[in-house]
């Protein structure tokens, strides 16, 4: 007598993934990514537990410049060993601060704002803001981006800012933000680097970028499931992009 068929499933074949975006291939938008040149330098800290594969915006964002570097770890010594370069004066790097203060509660002008130690409207913004020579994000969860905030302790000596953006997040309804200054990756660049160079085509350039992916993500996404956002365990919040301290 014959053995019945089986009729258990085969597992589906892993989904290819781009070696420079690091997307699965069906989100992979590199072959539209415009080249910019930047004069202020870009570090991307990514905490190694992101698992945000498909809506995740850091290595998109570092593709469009030639000047920007992503690392992934939890800490490094300085921001010359995090950078891969020296750097002479930490104190002329911007990083994207993670304290509870907001620029509305602040009452300051302006989509970028500069802070003093004491987490205040720093004193000639403009003269500070000018001065800048690169601008450090964190990318992560709320909880990712506070480990790697309290584990790089060489952060106290770069300039804080805050970002008082125009407009909300264009993730929509596809990430839930608990603040409505909450913004991606790629969209707090945006804002930053185009103010601080005077150049509205980088904001134009990477908002459009990411506008495609999100596209992209929607058109996919019937499709393969499989390529939703895992949902955050229980207990933690995702305070992505804007976090507190």
């Amino acid at each position: 007598m014959s053995n019945p068929p089986d009729t258990a499933a085969a597992p589906a074949d892993p989904i290819p993934e781009c070696p420079h975006c690091q997307k699965p291939m069906p989100l992979c938008i590199c072959d539209s990514v415009t080249p910019i040149e930047n004069r202020l330098s870009l570090l991307i800290l990514q905490h190694p537990q992101e698992q945000d594969r498909a809506l995740g915006t850091a290595r998109l964002l570092a593709g469009h410049f030639a000047d920007a570097t992503v690392r992934v770890g939890l800490s490094w010594p300085s921001l010359s060993k995090a950078l891969g370069q020296p750097v002479e004066n930490a104190a002329r790097w911007a990083v994207l601060y993670l304290g509870s203060a907001r620029a509305a509660d602040l009452e300051a002008e302006g989509e970028i704002v500069a802070l003093n130690r004491k987490g205040e409207v720093a004193e000639n913004q403009r003269g500070i803001l000018g001065k800048l020579e690169g601008v450090v994000l964190l990318d992560g969860t709320w909880s990712q981006a506070k480990a790697l905030w309290w584990r790089n302790p060489w952060m106290l000596k770069c300039q804080r800012v805050i970002l008082n953006p125009a407009h909300p997040s264009r993730y929509g309804r596809l990430r839930k933000e608990p603040r409505k200054d909450g913004l991606s990756t790629i969209e707090a660049a945006a804002t930053i680097l185009a103010g601080l160079e005077r150049r509205p085509d980088i904001a134009e350039t990477l908002n459009a970028s990411f506008e495609r992916l999100l596209i992209r993500y929607r058109e996919v996404q019937a499709e393969m499931p499989e390529l939703a956002p895992k949902p955050a365990p229980k207990g933690r919040r995702d305070f992505r992009r804007r976090k507190r301290a």
